[in-house]
Order: structure tokens, then C-alpha cells, then sequence
């Protein structure tokens, strides 16, 4: 009976081992800390402090390990209390790393705000100076593309999706850089003092002749797309016109579709022409040849290009604008038609307004 009672408790004190070995208590703070990993992941920690969830995912495993090892020890020495309180640890931690993704957040938010804002900006300019510019066609294919990825990067940034936001915006100088590469000899030129007061005294010696000679003439002002009938000297009737698809740039070859500026006088009248009616001036005058062949020397343009010729004042209306002529309302030109005679003088500007409309139009550029 003795040795049965001894065996037994022997049994009972045996299997209360083997029980302490195999049973693993469950801390909250093990759970909780698989949370706070989570919610880290969420928020994007991957991407907004990718170093410091790095170190946190392997202070999480070294935990765990510690756990695990801890388990593995004989049930009566086991000591859960310092593993318990390292859980606790990485919970604070994890609450101070959502903490520092909310600033990132507000961070990389802001600076989003601040580009995005800026290429608005900047492309709202654009598309002003296009609008003022017949080369502003080509410009305006660019600032498509440009506006489109703006609005995805809005859109991602919204999404909190930073970092595709980002990447839609490192494009977008592409298209703004090539838009403001086509306008720059045109915006280099209409904001030149140097080149206005040019203009000025071009323009102000076509209103003198007319003036001191009593008769008509004609002053062209591209920027404003008007022709002025001078009449002694004061201005008599204005009329709108469209230029050439470069016409704001002054005309140096055959074919560049730029419109002409300088002094000029009406050579021919043609009362049937490809645009109703046309008025023919004598481009290219002895300047323009000057011009040429200076440009030609300096290997501006290839040896086989012609200065071209056959510049009008002819009617068609916006259709006419093609080649660098000058294109009016039928009924405009027949008026002109009627008034002037051959060597009428005609005198082409850019602009007379240092404050012109594409200076205007670059305000915030």
C-alpha cells in the first residue's frame, strides 16, 4: 500500500512538470503589439520611416524569440515578467512611431501642397502666354500632359498614395520645360526694352510720314493683333488681324510661317487672290536681306534655305492665317482695298507697350 501511495504521488508530481513545460501563458500585450505592427503597416510606414520600422519589426522578433526561448525552459524556472515588460515597451514604441507617421504625413502633405500648387501656378502661366501667341498651339499639347499628371498626383496625394504622387510630379517639368522652350525667343523678345523702343521709334516715324505727307498709311501691331489706318498722322479706322502660325516671330526664311516686321510699302493689289482680295508689300526689303545673309554668315541657317517672298494683306479671315501673311475680315479688306493705292507705306511692329499683354501674361511665372 505504501509503495503504491509513493508511486502515485511520484506520477501526480511528474505530470505537474510535463504541464508547467507545455503550457504557455498569453500576454495582451503580445496581441497588442501585433496591432500596433499592423496599424505601422497601415499608415505607411513602409514608406514614411522605412529605417525606424525596420528596427521595430526586429525588436518585435527578438521579443518573440525571448518568448519562445522562455517557453522552452523548465516550467518552474520560467520568468515572464521582464519578456511581459519588453512587450510593454514595443507597445509604447509602436504608439511614438504612428505619432512620427502623422507628422511625416503632415510633412510630405504640405510639401505635395506646395508643388503641386506651384506647377498650377506655373502652367496656368503657360497656358496664359499661349493663349496671347499663335505658337502657342504646341505649347498647349505639352501643358495637356503636364495638367493630367497634375491632377493624378491631386488625386494620390488625397489618397495619402505619397509616394505615386511624387512620381507623377517628377514628370511634369518635362512638359512645363518644354513649353517654356517654344515661348522663350518669343517672350525673350516682347519683354526686350531694348527691341520695344525699337518698335517706338519705327512706329512713331510711320505716324510722322504720314503726318508731314498728308497721307494714309498702315501701322500693324502684332502683339495687339490690329491694323491702324493712319490717316495724317491720326489713327482713322482699326481693324483685327490674324497672323502667321509663328507670327509673332519676325520673319528671317522661306517657310518659317513667321510674319515680317519693319517698313514696307504696298507693291502690288490684287483684286482676285487665294484670300479674296490681297494687298502685296515689298517683302523682303533691303533689311531683310541684310538680315539674311548676316544670319546665313553666322550659320543661323543652312546654306540651301531661300529668304522667301510674297508677303500679304489679304482677306480669308482666321483661315488666312498660314504662311505669315496678314489676315483680315473680307469685308475689312475691301475697305483697305478701296482706300489705298500702291506704295501706300506699311510699317509691322511687335508692340509699342513695354507693359504688353505677354508680359502681362507672365506675371507669376
Amino acid at each position: 500500500m505504501i509503495i503504491n501511495c509513493l508511486l502515485k504521488m511520484i506520477i501526480v508530481l511528474l505530470s505537474l512538470s510535463f504541464l508547467g513545460c507545455s503550457s504557455v501563458p498569453v500576454f495582451p500585450e503580445v496581441k497588442e503589439v501585433e496591432i500596433a505592427e499592423h496599424n505601422l503597416w497601415k499608415a505607411g510606414a513602409e514608406t514614411l520611416i522605412p529605417e525606424e520600422y525596420r528596427s521595430y519589426k526586429t525588436a518585435i522578433r527578438a521579443a518573440r524569440e525571448q518568448l519562445i526561448a522562455e517557453n522552452a525552459r523548465f516550467g518552474w524556472f520560467r520568468d515572464y515578467e521582464p519578456i511581459q515588460e519588453e512587450f510593454r515597451g514595443l507597445i509604447r514604441q509602436g504608439g511614438r512611431l504612428l505619432e512620427r507617421i502623422e507628422e511625416e504625413k503632415a510633412a510630405v502633405s504640405k510639401r505635395l501642397d506646395n508643388t503641386i500648387n506651384l506647377f498650377h501656378n506655373r502652367i496656368r502661366t503657360l497656358k496664359r502666354l499661349s493663349s496671347c501667341l499663335n505658337e502657342g498651339r504646341l505649347v498647349r499639347a505639352k501643358l495637356i500632359r503636364a495638367e493630367i499628371l497634375l491632377e493624378n498626383a491631386r488625386h494620390l496625394a488625397k489618397r495619402e498614395r505619397y509616394k505615386e504622387a511624387e512620381d507623377k510630379l517628377r514628370n511634369i517639368p518635362e512638359y512645363t520645360a518644354g513649353a517654356t522652350e517654344i515661348l522663350r525667343p518669343v517672350i525673350n523678345r516682347y519683354s526686350d526694352r531694348a527691341q520695344i523702343t525699337k518698335w517706338q521709334k519705327q512706329a512713331n516715324e510711320a505716324i510722322e510720314e504720314s503726318k508731314t505727307r498728308g497721307i494714309y498709311s498702315i501701322l500693324v501691331s502684332k502683339v495687339e493683333k490690329k491694323l491702324i489706318l493712319l490717316k495724317n498722322g491720326r489713327p482713322f479706322k482699326t481693324y483685327p488681324v490674324e497672323l502667321g502660325k509663328n507670327g509673332f516671330r519676325d520673319k528671317l526664311h522661306v517657310g518659317d510661317m513667321a510674319t515680317p516686321e519693319g517698313r514696307y510699302r504696298i507693291i502690288k493689289k490684287l483684286p482676285k487672290s487665294k484670300y479674296h482680295k490681297a494687298l502685296v508689300i515689298n517683302y523682303p526689303n533691303e533689311d531683310d536681306r541684310r538680315n539674311f545673309y548676316l544670319a546665313k554668315k553666322k550659320g543661323y541657317l543652312s546654306k540651301g534655305v531661300g529668304i522667301g517672298g510674297l508677303i500679304e494683306i489679304h482677306g480669308g479671315g482666321s483661315k488666312g492665317t498660314t504662311y505669315g501673311c496678314i489676315a483680315m475680315e473680307n469685308r475689312d479688306i475691301d475697305q483697305l482695298f478701296a482706300m489705298l493705292n500702291v506704295g501706300t507705306p506699311v510699317t509691322i511692329i511687335g508692340t509699342r507697350d513695354y507693359e504688353n499683354r505677354i508680359v502681362a501674361a507672365m506675371n507669376g511665372f
